[in-house]
């Protein structure tokens, strides 16, 4: 049994919470950057152009990379051999949200209510996803997420002989209807299975997923390059202007589902896809 205390919790979490604001991870960063070198339309390279420049601003003075910092997504990997000790976790992993958007001069912007709309004052509380694993190791990914992309996702209760061109159909959809809102170039998370919930949650996950890399089932890594060439030939491209860079990366995560459906989730996401991963 290995102990991890709260207040190491509480320090990681501030320090994810700036670092994913501040400058975007190296796979979402050379993905830009490629694209910026490949784009053939004369204004989404200017668009491209100034979005490197901006991501390098943020970098060396310090600052968000967007105005929008997100509400706090958290997802933790807690070995099963890990003895928590100190306050409780929900209110430690909250805490470490809190200075993190203090002190990081990150921009408040959750409401306690969704309807009476009174702003927390300090992005708190976050959205918290806990799973359970083997080890004496606790996993963190902190993926603070932007709303304007967050509100053109989209989940699909498909039926099971929509089959695969259903799902492509329904991701295709999803980020034509976004056009230039999404923030393009997005990224796109799609989660396939499971129930209501479950699809929407592995399409969070997914984009968490290193953009260099491939689902490990043949047939859905072979989906993720078809989907990403498909919404590419959409001419919707950098901030919704025209061009071939209309998505930087798809990826897709699939789960066992009832006999009786097929659900799935399209996460949106603008190219400001920040996550900060560490393990303790």
């Amino acid at each position: 049994m290995r102990t991890i205390t709260t207040d190491m919790i509480i320090q990681n979490i501030k320090e994810m919470c700036i670092e994913a604001n501040y400058e975007l991870s190296p796979d979402v960063k050379g993905k830009l950057f490629d694209a910026a070198d490949q784009e053939e339309n004369p204004l989404g390279e200017q668009i491209l152009s100034q979005l490197k420049e901006n991501l390098q601003i943020a970098k060396d003075d310090q600052i968000p990379i967007c105005q929008d910092t997100g509400m706090a997504v958290v997802f933790l990997k807690i070995g099963q051999d890990v003895h928590i000790e100190g306050m409780n976790l929900e209110d430690a992993v909250n805490e470490g949200i809190r200075q993190g958007y203090t002190e990081g001069y990150l921009r408040k912007s959750v409401v306690a209510d969704p309807i009476e709309r009174v702003n927390t004052k300090d992005n708190t509380p976050g959205i918290i996803h806990y799973e359970i694993v083997p080890g004496d190791q606790l996993d963190i990914t902190v993926a603070p997420k932007g709303f304007g992309s967050e509100n053109m996702s989209r989940v699909c209760m498909l039926k099971p002989a929509d089959g695969i061109e259903g799902v492509k159909e329904a991701v295709l959809e999803t980020v034509k209807l976004a056009g230039p809102n999404a923030c393009p170039p997005v990224v796109v998370g799609v989660g396939v299975g499971g129930t209501f919930e479950k699809c929407a949650l592995l399409a969070k996950k997914a984009l968490t997923r290193d953009l260099n890399s491939h689902n490990k089932i043949p047939y859905v890594a072979q989906l993720e390059d078809e989907l990403l060439t498909k919404i590419n030939q959409l001419d919707i491209g950098p901030g919704g202007l025209g061009g071939k860079t209309t998505a930087l990366g798809v990826n897709v995560e699939v789960y066992p589902t009832h006999i009786a459906g097929m659900p799935v989730a399209i996460n949106m996401c603008c190219h400001v896809n920040r996550h900060a991963h560490r393990v303790i």
